[in-house]
């Protein structure tokens, strides 16, 4: 086991019932440490015959950061265009999750540290498995008091982002995660009952103990 491991004192439960999706950071620095053993509990996810199809970029110079923060907003609102949504003018006011990805996406080049996690090679099985790696890559963060959250990139920029940072051809960007101190807080979660997202043997089949 690394030495990484005793880092992260949290319980498992503490993390996972309390670990959301952070969007706001504080511009307080990441210690190099708590980066590298982030990265290193990443490495350790599960994954098709153990092939580790993965590369880790982190992204932590101010000047690489704001201009993939440029390209994430472009890309950002490229998505909102293919859902019919033109402007800010088309999303409701309030404290909305829209609203809170929209503050994200003016912001995310001023997140201290932002990884883009990427598959070696190109197709889906490749990019599915990176999903373990991101998920212990989180609750890393959690552990350490840092929060981030999963977002994605879009095709219109793909080009300019492999040109940032030298992607080779034959790999994939599949997710874009920015980390850093909240500026908030952790938890509590609002998630739906289990009984909402739960069944038995059959679709519509929740028994009581599962509902509970």
């Amino acid at each position: 086991m690394g030495a990484a491991a005793d880092r992260f004192a949290m319980t498992l439960g503490r993390a996972l019932y309390s670990m959301r999706a952070i969007r706001r950071f504080r511009p307080d620095p990441l210690a190099r440490a708590d980066l590298r053993d982030i990265l290193d509990a990443a490495r350790q996810a599960p994954n098709g015959g153990n092939a580790q199809p993965w590369r880790f970029l982190l992204v932590t110079d101010a000047a690489k950061r704001a201009r993939l923060g440029e390209l994430y907003r472009e890309a950002w609102w490229a998505k909102r265009r293919d859902e019919g949504v033109a402007g800010p003018q088309d999303i409701p006011p309030g404290k909305s999750v829209r609203r809170s990805a929209m503050r994200l996406a003016d912001e995310i080049g001023s997140a201290p540290a932002i990884v883009l996690v990427c598959a070696t090679a190109r197709g889906a099985g490749a990019a599915q498995s990176v999903i373990p790696a991101v998920q212990n890559l989180l609750l890393a963060a959690r552990a350490l008091g840092i929060g981030g959250t999963i977002t994605t990139l879009h095709a219109v920029v793909d080009e300019r982002v492999r040109a940032l940072f030298g992607i080779p051809d034959e790999a994939q960007v599949v997710y874009c995660v920015p980390l850093g101190y909240p500026r908030g807080r952790f938890g509590p979660l609002a998630r739906k009952p289990l009984a909402e997202v739960a069944a038995l043997d059959a679709w519509d089949a929740t028994p009581d103990w599962l509902a509970t």
